[in-house]
């Protein structure tokens, strides 16, 4: 009988000789997805998800269930393994087995090829069901029923690189391409419906009657919900706003400048140029010189478009500032827009931050990497991708500090008395302090998901240990505590 030797591997640009060689405990490299793990226990994301799925297979042969593949493809996309190939690798991941339910003794989880298979055996029945998992799952988040909910609408380009069904080539964006279309809550981060298009349709395509089903949903658990829509230009079209009127909902919209809009204009964009003027002369004078402030006026007025039934009001922003001037508009029905044109065109702006969650999707989270073949098994990983996000936005949501805004109303100070200069002061201390209650997902992959880690089976317990000397082991602390806190977690044993 042969003895093989250990592999090692010796340098020696140290001085003292370095040796490399593998070590025979079963190690991982993901360890700070066992919290992700622990919080989706007590929420029941990926459970919910898994339930409506068809399984068309015989039970008796099944050796990885629809839940134990789920969550391996969910929580692989939170560490950054976005692709079905990544889990040839991540099969034998200790941590990995345990994120789905099985020992790191036991056998390995599922393949690419299974994967493959389980991704493309999705069918539209299920598909429907997952639709209203995510609004389930959206009621379920309100620990009371809400005064008012705001829904921002988003067409996000997805860029294809092969011959996925429905890739079209689309003018705007110069690409082939899916267009997904995204309906995200500012209340709370949530992605809470979403769908996959053809490459080359209109941005609104079918926005309307997903807009009138999610009311009709929420309406049936909250009646006397106020509900208000966002969407840039590409939503301020007549049928969109011919539905919000209809359902009773608020929305402001952006809306594409025209001839008409234009020369309305002319005068208040005249205005803001000369106050600019006046603003950047007077900041040279000063000693030291200042940064001239931008000169934005607002305005508004009754407007019909050729293709509208009726007037509808529209709010125009004109700046002047050293970069130029711009012009933009927004149509609404928001109560006030009359009198307060300025506060209403910036709550339209806030929807900025809903963009954000469409970066974080589709460059943090890779949502673009949809690479099957059939159209329904894309829509079934956009639906995977956007339930990653949403388990990242519910722990962040869970271990963040409170809000400026919050600590400032406990302190007696009014929301609306906070100024936009002092408000994002105060946000920028709040991201000092604490990095992961906004952090994007590559944060919280250097500061907690990416961690080496020896995992150890016993029949008793199984025991993960970090290292000691490991830089960022208090944020991974300060997060298993918060969890602790407000989620029901087995009490630490340190």
């Amino acid at each position: 009988m042969s003895i093989q030797p250990v592999w090692q591997e010796t340098l020696d640009f140290f001085g003292t000789l370095l040796v490399i060689q593998p070590a025979p405990g079963q190690l991982s490299s993901d360890a700070g997805l066992l919290p992700f793990r622990q919080a989706d226990e007590h929420l029941g994301l990926t459970r919910d998800f898994a339930t409506v799925l068809d399984d068309p297979r015989d039970p008796e042969l099944i050796e990885h269930t629809l839940l134990e593949m789920v969550r391996s493809r969910v929580f692989g996309i939170l560490a950054g393994y976005e692709d079905q190939n990544d889990h040839d690798t991540l099969r034998n991941d200790p941590v990995f087995k345990l994120l789905a339910g099985r020992s790191p003794d036991e056998r390995p989880l599922a393949s690419q090829p299974t994967l493959s298979r389980f991704e493309n055996a999705i069918n539209c029945r299920s598909l429907k069901r997952l639709r209203d998992v995510f609004i389930d799952q959206f009621i379920a988040s309100f620990a009371q029923s809400p005064r008012r909910l705001t829904f921002d609408f988003d067409a996000v380009d997805d860029p294809a690189h092969g011959h996925q069904q429905l890739t079209l080539w689309h003018g705007y964006y110069d690409q082939n391409q899916y267009l997904p279309l995204f309906v995200t809550c500012p209340d709370n981060d949530q992605f809470v419906m979403l769908s996959l298009r053809p490459g080359n349709v209109h941005a609104s395509l079918g926005a309307d009657r997903d807009l009138e089903y999610l009311v009709q949903r929420l309406r049936h658990v909250w009646p006397d919900v106020v509900i208000a829509v966002r969407g840039d230009s590409a939503f301020g079209i007549p049928r969109m706003m011919d539905v919000c009127d209809r359902l009773g909902l608020l929305y402001t919209f952006g809306l594409t400048a025209n001839a008409v809009l234009q020369r309305q204009t002319e005068g208040l964009l005249a205005e803001a140029v000369t106050t600019y003027q006046q603003e950047h002369q007077a900041a040279r004078q000063q000693e030291p010189p200042r940064v001239a402030e931008p000169s934005r006026l607002f305005g508004g007025w009754w407007y019909q478009a050729g293709t509208w039934e009726r007037p509808r009001y529209v709010v125009v922003k004109a700046e002047a500032n050293a970069q130029g001037t711009n012009r933009r508009f927004v149509v609404t029905n928001r109560p006030g827009a009359e009198w307060l044109p300025a506060a209403t065109y910036d709550e339209y702006v806030e929807r900025g931050d809903s963009e954000n969650r469409n970066k974080e999707i589709k460059c943090g989270l890779a949502m673009d990497r949809l690479s099957d073949h059939r159209f329904c098994a894309n829509l079934f990983r956009l639906y995977l991708h956007a339930l990653a996000m949403n388990l990242l936005v519910r722990v962040r949501r869970l271990i963040a500090e409170p809000l400026p805004t919050a600590a400032a109303e406990a302190a007696g100070v009014p929301a609306a008395a906070q100024t936009g200069a002092e408000r994002q002061r105060q946000l920028r201390a709040r991201r000092q302090r604490d990095p992961l209650g906004e952090g994007h997902p590559c944060t919280w992959r250097l500061l907690v998901i990416k961690v080496a880690a020896e995992v150890v089976a016993s029949a008793r317990r199984v025991v993960v240990r970090l290292s000691s000397s490991w830089p960022h082991l208090g944020w991974y602390r300060r997060v298993c505590q918060r969890l602790r806190e407000r989620v029901v977690l087995a009490p630490s044993s340190g």
